[in-house]
């Protein structure tokens, strides 16, 4: 779907989410969803730039040549995607505790979504390294580039473009699984909308709004992905096969 059209969406959304929210009991109070909203964007802004750091490290360090690098990325890759992340949310906030370190729950939260996330973002950018053509890097070495200046300046910048549209998937992943910090008590929009059903019975009205606000932010997040794709595209010529 284009951007013209995801952005009239979003604005139909959004017009249909207000007018929605407008005829419910909960109109006279909107800063509790917005209270909520907000700490759902914070837990995904911090989570979103850990998650990069992660995926960087790990999948550049599954190409490394030392070994021992290797295995340790390729171990945190298996066992964070072959794992529950809401089991590894629950063992970071209640049984690392146990081993001494004691961490906020939204420190937990941020990392137990990272963690996660970071782990499918890995194997990303190293699929995405892997598939710039060999030619390039023969020619850096021709050049007589150190090995950091090729991969910061020849083999990135091509991955990079490489990474955006499945990092737009992610992204979506990343904000969806920011409503399991719910489960260790933190006032997300999902333990707000939960709270609020507990206490008014008014659970259609609840969800529902949460619902609209939900999809209007994915949409969102769908949108700049789009646009950050098209702008690393700019300069770049394709070439037709024939």
């Amino acid at each position: 779907m284009s951007i013209s059209a995801l952005t009239a969406v979003l604005i139909a959304t959004l017009a249909l989410g207000l007018t929605y929210f407008h005829s419910t009991p909960f109109a006279a109070n909107p800063e509790v969803f917005l209270g909520g909203a907000f700490v759902t964007l914070r837990i995904l802004a911090a989570s979103a730039v850990l998650t990069l750091a992660i995926a960087f490290a790990a999948g550049l360090g599954r190409l490394s040549p030392w070994r021992p690098l290797r295995w340790f990325c390729t171990a945190y890759v298996e066992v964070f995607r072959g794992t529950s992340a809401l089991v590894q949310l629950f063992w970071l906030f209640y049984v690392l505790p146990l081993f001494g370190p004691t961490i906020s729950p939204f420190t937990a939260g941020v990392l137990g979504v990272s963690l996660n996330v970071g782990a499918y973002a890995a194997v990303v950018v190293e699929a995405s390294v892997r598939a710039v053509p060999r030619a390039q890097r023969e020619a850096a070495i021709a050049l007589n580039l150190s090995p950091f200046a090729r991969m910061r300046r020849i083999i990135l910048p091509q991955a990079i473009r490489m990474m955006i549209p499945p990092f737009g998937n992610l992204a979506i992943q990343l904000f969806k699984l920011t409503a399991l910090v719910s489960f260790i008590g933190i006032s997300d929009l999902t333990y707000t909308a939960y709270q609020l059903n507990q206490t008014t019975y008014r659970t259609v009205e609840v969800f529902t709004i949460i619902l609209f606000m939900y999809f209007a932010i994915g949409l969102s997040i769908t949108i700049g992905m789009k646009l950050l794709e098209r702008r690393f595209a700019r300069g770049v010529v394709r070439v037709n096969a024939r």
